[in-house]
């Protein structure tokens, strides 16, 4: 896997562009924006989502989708509810057999479809790779250490990828769990709000670990409802991208709650934006596909209730607060589900 297609290039897929060129490949990075493509041939820095790294003069970026999807391997890093779009955009060009590796962590809002189930019908012919874990861009790009999941079915693929894009600083820990990594990556940004509302509204440091757990158990319900392994979200993709999205103001998806937790319009908040902040969408998707699964997930659904119901935060903590707690369990297949929160 030598030539490395990256199809999108915000603050991710620009860091992981650095990573694969780091790690020696030919890449070739694909830009939506003709500003930005011009701005990194021109300077090479993309200073609208990745501004103070400068990109190695051998990665090459373009416009065209089919030139990114000439490569041995394509790492898909664009918006989840985008994915769908692209990828058959992306089809007539696709080789068979070159693996195709999800960086978006989300559920299509429209299907709540996970962004595997996405390519397996978009891309038929495409091994499927999912790359998650704590990672932020600007750190990734600096080369300060960092580690994440890379999670395939296909135990050659993972290998040939890890080779791949594998360093000292960016190290990929292998795993089959496809579904748990994705689950993982998609619901931390739903806590990462409902953490962030706690740090606007001043609730303190006790409530924030309480949520982080207590969060932590709602991933595990959905995923092992989903036939994902309890030990897949106590890894990296799991706990890990947890942790990090929930406690650091540079998470999109935390420092959006924050703004909201002290009273800012969620309108206002994402007009100032230029990245995308998953966990909206992703909120109304997970909420749904909780109700269908039977799953309770009242963290999850608050969060919901909030950025896309219209319902006032005020009233929405109150009810959360309001249920009542009881025995500590994720919900294990056989033992029943835990509903408290």
């Amino acid at each position: 896997m030598q030539r490395i297609g990256i199809v999108g290039a915000g603050a991710w897929g620009t860091a992981l562009a650095v990573v694969a060129r780091r790690a020696g490949r030919d890449v070739r990075l694909w830009a939506r924006e003709p500003e930005v493509v011009a701005d990194i041939e021109a300077r090479r820095e993309n200073a609208r989502f990745l501004p103070g790294i400068t990109l190695d003069p051998a990665i090459a970026v373009s416009g065209d989708l089919a030139r990114a999807a000439d490569a041995d391997a394509v790492l898909l890093v664009i918006p989840a509810q985008f994915l769908r779009a692209c990828a058959a955009a992306l089809a007539p060009a696709w080789r068979a057999g070159v693996p195709a590796v999800i960086c978006a962590k989300g559920i299509e809002r429209e299907t709540c479809a996970l962004m595997s189930e996405i390519i397996a019908e978009t891309l038929p012919a495409a091994p499927i790779a999912v790359l998650s874990g704590p990672s932020f861009a600007t750190e990734v790009a600096k080369g300060r250490p960092t580690a994440v999941t890379l999670a395939a079915t296909d135990a050659d693929v993972a290998a040939a990828l890890g080779s791949a894009l594998g360093s000292p600083t960016f190290r990929i820990y292998r795993s089959d769990d496809v579904i748990g990594a994705e689950i993982g990556g998609a619901v931390k940004n739903v806590l990462a709000i409902a953490c962030g509302i706690v740090e606007g509204k001043g609730l303190g440091d006790n409530a924030r670990a309480a949520l982080i757990t207590r969060g932590l158990a709602e991933i595990a319900r959905l995923g092992l409802a989903k036939g994902a392994r309890l030990e897949t979200f106590m890894g990296l993709s799991g706990l890990g991208d947890l942790t990090l999205t929930c406690n650091a103001i540079q998470s999109r998806n935390y420092s959006l709650g924050v703004a909201l937790g002290r009273g800012e319009a969620l309108a206002d908040i994402l007009a100032a934006r230029t990245s995308v902040a998953e966990g909206v969408f992703t909120a109304s998707s997970v909420s749904a596909w909780a109700r269908r699964e039977g799953v309770e997930m009242p963290i999850a659904a608050a969060v919901d209730a909030v950025v896309n119901r219209g319902e006032p935060l005020d009233d929405v903590i109150r009810k959360l607060l309001a249920r009542p707690s009881g025995e500590e369990t994720v919900g294990l297949p056989g033992q029943g589900r835990a509903s408290e929160t």
